[in-house]
C-alpha cells in the first residue's frame, strides 16, 4: 500500500483562496444600484444542449447606469438567454429586441435590498463551507500521513496549526466582504 504523501499547505491555501475568488465573484453579480456587466457573471444558458456562461453566447455591455444590454451572436439563442436572464434570480426582467435584450434595472427597494442582503449572506455561508471542507481535506490528509509516518506527531501538529490559521484568514476575509457588500446594498 502506497504511503500518504506530506499534507501540502500551499495547496491547501490555493485551494481557499479560489473559494474565495468565486465567492467575490458571486458578490460583484450582485448588484447595488447601478448597473454592471459583471451582476451577469453567475448567469448560464441552456444553449446546445449544454449550460454555457452567459459570455460565451453573448456580449455584455452598459450603455446606461440603470441599463444593460445583452447582444446574442446567435439568434437561435435569444430566447434562451433571455428566459435565463429571467430565472437567475437577480430580480431583473430582460426584454428582447432583435439579437438584443435590454435588461432595465428597477430602482431598488427596501424590500429587494433585504432579498439581496439575504443572498449575499447564502453566497457567504457557501464560502465558508467551502473553505472547511478544504481544511477537513487537509486535516484528514494529515492524520493519513501521522498513522501512514509520513510525518511525525510534531509535524502534524504544525501543519494542523498552520491549516487552522488558513482557514480561519479565509473566514475573516470572506466575512469582511460580505460585511463591505452589505453596506452597499443597503445604502440608501
Amino acid at each position: 500500500m502506497a504511503q500518504a504523501p506530506k499534507p501540502d499547505v500551499a495547496d491547501i491555501k490555493r485551494r481557499m483562496d479560489a473559494a474565495l475568488d468565486a465567492f467575490k465573484k458571486e458578490l460583484a453579480g450582485l448588484r447595488t444600484g447601478r448597473a454592471s456587466a459583471s451582476m451577469l457573471d453567475p448567469v448560464t444558458v441552456e444553449v446546445y444542449g449544454a449550460r454555457m456562461p452567459l459570455n460565451q453566447v453573448a456580449s455584455v455591455s452598459v450603455p446606461e447606469p440603470r441599463l444593460i444590454t445583452v447582444t446574442v451572436w446567435d439568434k437561435a439563442n435569444v430566447k434562451a438567454t433571455e428566459k435565463a436572464i429571467r430565472e437567475a434570480g437577480l430580480g431583473l426582467n430582460p426584454a428582447a429586441d432583435g439579437t438584443t435584450i435590454r435588461v432595465p434595472l428597477p430602482e431598488l427597494n427596501q424590500e429587494r435590498r433585504k432579498e439581496l442582503s439575504k443572498v449575499a449572506h447564502k453566497y457567504a455561508e457557501q464560502a465558508r463551507i467551502a473553505v472547511r471542507n478544504i481544511r477537513r481535506d487537509g486535516m484528514e490528509a494529515c492524520k493519513k500521513a501521522e498513522k501512514d509516518k509520513t510525518i511525525t506527531e510534531d509535524e502534524h501538529k504544525k501543519i494542523g496549526e498552520q491549516i487552522q490559521t488558513a482557514t480561519d484568514d479565509h473566514v475573516k476575509k470572506i466575512d469582511d466582504a460580505l460585511a463591505q457588500k452589505d453596506k452597499e446594498i443597503m445604502q440608501v
